[in-house]
C-alpha cells in the first residue's frame, strides 16, 4: 500500500509545482492577458486543482490508514490534510470574495492573501515532499 501511497504523493505534487509555481505566476505574463482574465482562469484553474487535491488527500489518508503506516507517515499525512483544508476553509474564500470585487472593477491594493496561500502552498510541497521520500524509504 506504502507504493500506492507514495505514487499518489508524488502525483499530487507534480500537480502543485506545475500549477502553483509554474502556471499561476505566468498566465499574468501571456500577452493581452488582463486582471479579469487571469483571475477568472486562476479561479476555474485553482478550484479544479482543490478538487482533486482533495481526492488524492482523501486517497492518501485511506491508504496510509489501511497499511498501518508508522507513526512518522501519519505525521506527514496529517499535516497535508490541515495545510489543505486550511487553504480551502480558510484563506480560498477570501481570496475569491476579494477577486469578486476585483472582477466587478474595484481597484484594490495588491492582496496580502495571496502571500499566505503561497506560504501554504510551500508548506504543502515541503509535507509532500516528506511524506513522499518516507513512504519510498519504509
Amino acid at each position: 500500500m506504502n507504493e500506492a501511497a507514495g505514487a499518489v504523493t508524488f502525483v499530487w505534487l507534480g500537480m502543485v509545482l506545475a500549477i502553483s509555481f509554474l502556471e499561476a505566476p505566468l498566465k499574468f505574463r501571456a500577452p493581452g492577458v488582463t486582471i479579469q482574465v487571469g483571475l477568472g482562469i486562476g479561479r476555474l484553474v485553482f478550484r479544479a486543482l482543490n478538487l482533486v487535491e482533495s481526492v488524492l488527500a482523501a486517497a492518501v489518508a485511506v491508504l496510509v490508514a489501511v497499511d498501518g503506516a508508522p507513526a512518522r507517515v501519519v505525521v506527514w499525512t496529517v499535516a497535508l490534510v490541515v495545510l489543505l483544508v486550511g487553504q480551502l476553509a480558510v484563506v480560498r474564500p477570501r481570496l475569491n470574495r476579494r477577486s469578486d470585487r476585483v472582477l466587478a472593477g474595484e481597484d484594490l491594493p495588491r492582496s496580502r492573501g495571496h502571500l499566505v496561500y503561497i506560504a501554504l502552498e510551500i508548506a504543502k510541497v515541503i509535507a509532500l515532499i516528506g511524506l513522499g521520500v518516507t513512504l519510498l524509504a519504509r
